[in-house]
């Protein structure tokens, strides 16, 4: 079995066939090979400049937001092509959440931030349901629910992480994506947020970029490891290594690169 690939124990959410990525005439990340379990919390991890954000913006075509930017190869959303001619980026990405490495919430009120997202979806009646109920399931309410009407970005920043992560869920998305999420936050911060994606992961699927091995280690149940080849041009590729439950990357991985990544020896 190939490190890259996983038997057909699940049907995925996500399906990654030889995905590269390219900015310009640049490839920034080269034939990439995997499968995304639903209602798990799967880590992409390895060093800067691997292409980990690259393929994470992937899955809810982010990427498309890029000038120069494109994508070959085929990413396969349950079964149906996210790439397809027919198939609407605003319903992707509505589907398919993201929270991003720095807390970013509008320069709005805690409630007008969560509302945002349904007021859009064209949603006008039962806001205050969905509001609390966002904020609940994101473990937020008992610290903001007096606080409904001052600004966001009054809050902490665990707190403001945790708001966008509400924000993400009002919508009801099938997937979150997480680059980064506490690479900004405290210690305590960054425990209440790894605890949060525990609890969502029930519900959610749910894929997580980060630097942070004993966060992949602490909170994912697979993790695919990424590194960066230099061509004979000089170039960098980011390359999916492999890619196993996290238990076995993190104690019997199959491949020397990942080994000597997770044991610190280069990375």
């Amino acid at each position: 079995m190939a490190p890259s690939q996983l038997p057909d124990l699940f049907d995925p959410v996500f399906t990654l066939q030889d995905l590269s990525v390219f900015y310009g005439d640049y490839e920034a990340v080269r034939g990439v090979n995997m499968r995304i379990a639903p209602q798990e919390i799967t880590a992409l991890i390895g060093p800067s400049g691997c292409g980990k954000s690259t393929v994470l913006r992937c899955l809810n075509r982010m990427n498309d937001l890029i000038l120069d930017a494109r994508v070959a190869g085929k990413v396969t959303y349950y079964t149906e092509d996210l790439y397809g001619e027919s198939v609407d980026p605003i319903e992707v990405r509505r589907r398919i959440g993201m929270v991003f490495q720095k807390p970013n919430p509008f320069p709005k009120s805690v409630f007008d931030n969560i509302a945002y997202g349904p007021r859009i979806n064209g949603q006008r009646r039962g806001l205050d349901e969905i509001v609390e109920e966002a904020l609940h399931r994101a473990a937020l309410w008992d610290e903001v629910k007096d606080k409904l009407k001052q600004n966001a970005l009054a809050l902490s920043g665990g707190q403001q992480q945790r708001l966008c992560i509400a924000r993400a869920i009002a919508v009801k998305p099938d997937v979150i994506l997480m680059d980064e999420p506490c690479s900004a936050l405290d210690p305590i911060a960054t425990t209440k947020i790894e605890d949060l994606m525990q609890v969502l992961s029930r519900d959610y699927t749910i894929v997580i970029v980060t630097h942070n091995m004993q966060q992949a280690a602490r909170v994912s149940e697979r993790t695919a490891f990424f590194t960066a080849e230099v061509d004979e041009r000089g170039e960098r590729h980011g390359r999916l290594v492999e890619f196993d439950s996290t238990a076995r990357i993190f104690s019997n991985p199959a491949d020397k690169r990942t080994e000597g990544y997770i044991t610190g020896r280069f990375g």
